[in-house]
């Protein structure tokens, strides 16, 4: 594993955080590195540093991280997605709304609308080394890991995840024996069905 890349990740999401309260955004990691800090450890290199945000602060996010000497990188329409760097390593914020029951959904992009797993910001923050972090809940990244090639297909199951999935469900199963938020259904959850027609 490159420590001192991970290191670098590790002080970018503290610094994010920060950015965040200042610019009063709310931020929840999402993907890799919320799986790291639900348990507490990095447990591989991660690519990119993925996030969640709400659509309507997309403005406000997007001017502080550049005030703050990050940049603005290909990719999705910032509609769907805001992608900046900083220090070689990229960052991506996703967009998250609510319909008009209060329910979690995508913010933007061709599942807009689109529900997410029920309770998925309820987790509270978690820390990593000197860092804490709001993260999505350990059920929602089961769910959303075990559901993306059914989301998007074409994308191929990877490795990384299946072992992320052990992972998060074995810590999740030790830390609360069950207490800590239902597991998703395997293999198909019920805000699958709006996401794969």
């Amino acid at each position: 594993m490159d420590e001192r890349r991970a290191d670098r990740q590790l002080g970018l999401i503290g610094e994010v955080v920060a950015i965040a309260a200042d610019a009063r955004v709310e931020v929840w990691l999402r993907g890799g590195w919320a799986m790291d800090f639900f348990l507490g450890e990095v447990t591989r290199d991660h690519v990119d540093i993925d996030w969640f945000a709400w659509a309507a602060d997309a403005l406000v996010l997007r001017d502080a991280l550049l005030r703050r000497g990050y940049q603005l990188v290909d990719g999705p329409p910032m509609t769907q997605q805001l992608d900046v760097a900083r220090d070689g390593e990229e960052l991506s914020f996703a967009w998250l709304a609510r319909d008009e029951v209060g329910r979690v959904v995508v913010g933007g992009g061709p599942w807009a609308g689109a529900p997410y797993p029920s309770g998925m910001l309820d987790w509270p923050p978690a820390r990593l080394g000197q860092v804490c972090c709001p993260i999505i809940s350990p059920a929602a990244q089961i769910e959303i890991k075990q559901m993306m090639p059914v989301w998007v297909p074409g994308r191929p199951r990877r490795a990384k995840d299946a072992a992320d999935l052990a992972r998060l469900r074995a810590a999740l199963h030790d830390r609360d024996a069950g207490q800590a938020g239902r597991l998703p259904p395997d293999p198909v959850g019920p805000s699958t069905a709006q996401m794969s027609g």
